[in-house]
């Protein structure tokens, strides 16, 4: 890779050539055949990915578009929605709720654990929801939803599943082919940024055909750019006009598509899962624990506590100087902890070597820190599990 840094945040993720050589090709008219063609294929593998049998979207705007058209389309003003909140982007759909007159109920964990499943079963019990938003990996906590626990619980009650994927597509299992009790998730929505490892801004959505219907007896929906009915036209033959989409940035996520499809999903998955378990194996090393216990953690993304007496802003503008950018934490974290990524295009030796400058960073800042263990727990945990 060209970058001049090791972005190991949350998002925007490590960037490879050949998506950089794609997003520099010449920029053409958004309606010329060849974009087109490269826009359409660029679908397609999204469809792929995800395994839906409705519609995708793939349009200009941040993952927080992708929010709203998803809410938007599938619950109508005065409707009921339940949000199981793992941590600050969970609660964003309460923000998103309430600016759409949508009646909203939330259910949060504690920070860094889990939603009990218990509890979404007497709240789905106690009234008649139209959806539920779940949030796969809250990328402010690192807690990764159990699915397999909520969904068949939301789908018995004859709910919609939103699943906000925005640090767990192209990571994290998210197929929309797949049953769960008595129903299938209905909505996945994302970002480029992230695990897809694809500069920001485009927003991602798909919808299956239970979702679809739901859109159908919307009598009108309160959005313009937002209403996927003047989007499908244009997804199933993208010569056609509605917004002009960033040329650039779909021949760079056509290429990022390509890249994840050619991996593979199952082998992703398994990628994922081994660095994240790697990374906070070796960083415990250091006297710096996760947030999420391992049951709960995310593949993609983890929230680390420092070791009492650590300075966050001398610990992560060391690093920086080192060539390695990690992220802060949010609300009551801050300056408790820093969350670091580890997913989309970074390698085994780019988070090795991670784990080597952080060990140095710790020690110049007169903490104890075992690196050559640190390094061989990594090395022990990184290799996927066949």
């Amino acid at each position: 890779m060209r970058n001049e840094e090791m972005l190991l945040i949350p998002g925007p993720t490590p960037v490879v050539d050949s998506i950089y050589d794609a997003m520099a090709q010449e920029t053409r008219g958004h309606t010329d055949p060849r974009f087109a063609a490269i826009y359409k294929g660029a679908i397609e593998k999204t469809r792929e990915m995800l395994k839906t049998d409705g519609e995708v979207f793939v349009i200009s705007g941040s993952r927080t578009i992708a929010m709203e058209m998803a809410l938007v389309n599938t619950v109508a003003a005065g409707e009921k929605l339940l949000i199981i909140s793992h941590g600050f982007f969970g609660d964003r759909f309460i923000h998103l709720a309430k600016a759409f007159g949508i009646e909203a109920d939330v259910i949060q964990s504690e920070w860094g654990k889990q939603v009990d499943p218990v509890l979404v079963e007497n709240k789905l019990e106690s009234g008649s929801y139209k959806a539920v938003t779940i949030t796969h990996a809250d990328t402010s906590t690192g807690v990764a939803a159990d699915l397999d626990a909520l969904v068949p619980i939301i789908k018995k009650h004859g709910a919609l599943v939103i699943l906000d994927g925005v640090c767990a597509t192209a990571a994290m299992e998210e197929d929309m082919s797949k049953t769960y009790g008595d129903g299938k998730i209905d909505v996945v929505l994302t970002g480029s940024q992230k695990a897809i490892g694809v500069p920001p801004g485009l927003a991602i959505v798909a919808c299956n055909q239970t979702a679809l219907a739901s859109r159908e007896k919307i009598e009108r929906v309160p959005a313009y750019y937002c209403d996927i009915y003047n989007w499908i036209p244009i997804m199933h033959d993208p010569q056609k006009y509605f917004a002009t989409p960033p040329v650039n940035l779909i021949y760079a996520y056509d290429e990022g598509m390509r890249l994840v499809l050619e991996e593979g999903m199952e082998s992703r998955y398994k990628r994922h899962a081994a660095y994240g378990k790697a990374v906070r194996a070796a960083l415990a090393v250091y006297g710096m624990k996760a947030l999420a216990d391992e049951n709960a953690a995310a593949a993609t993304l983890s929230c680390i506590l420092y070791p009492e007496g650590m300075n966050d802003a001398e610990f992560r503008a060391a690093l920086a100087k080192k060539g390695i950018i990690v992220a802060g934490a949010l609300a009551h974290l801050t300056g408790k902890a820093f969350r670091i990524g580890h997913m989309g295009n970074t390698t085994e030796e780019m988070l090795e070597d991670a784990i080597v400058k952080i060990g140095e960073t710790v020690k110049e800042l007169g903490f104890a820190a075992d690196i050559k263990e640190a390094v061989k727990l990594f090395r022990e945990s990184a290799l996927p599990v066949a």
